[in-house]
């Protein structure tokens, strides 16, 4: 939990930090986009697997999971798909977790 300040010398209460869920995300080394979902996670505090391409599973498996036309990063949460950085973010704000 994060305490929530007033000023810089009150705590009024702790907030809890509320997580989407499990989440998984699919990354590959130089990418922005998959950078930017992590900063998001680390951000709020939360928990995330990642998995890296070339390490933990091939561009072909990628291909198989995702589909051919599929790009990086991909994230799971709670089992689901969600897409890319732009559709995570988009389901994360409209879910009202950032």
């Amino acid at each position: 939990m994060r305490p929530f300040f007033l000023s810089t010398n009150t705590i009024m209460a702790e907030i809890p930090t509320i997580q989407p869920g499990n989440t998984a995300i699919y990354t590959r080394e130089g990418c922005g986009f998959c950078t930017k979902i992590k900063e998001v996670y680390k951000s709020k505090g939360w928990g995330f697997a990642e998995y890296k391409l070339n390490v933990n599973f091939t561009r072909e498996q990628f291909k198989q999971e995702f589909g051919h036309t599929a790009t990086f990063p991909q994230v799971i949460i709670n089992g689901q798909k969600k897409g890319g950085c732009t559709e995570t973010i988009k389901y994360l704000r409209e879910n009202k977790y950032v």
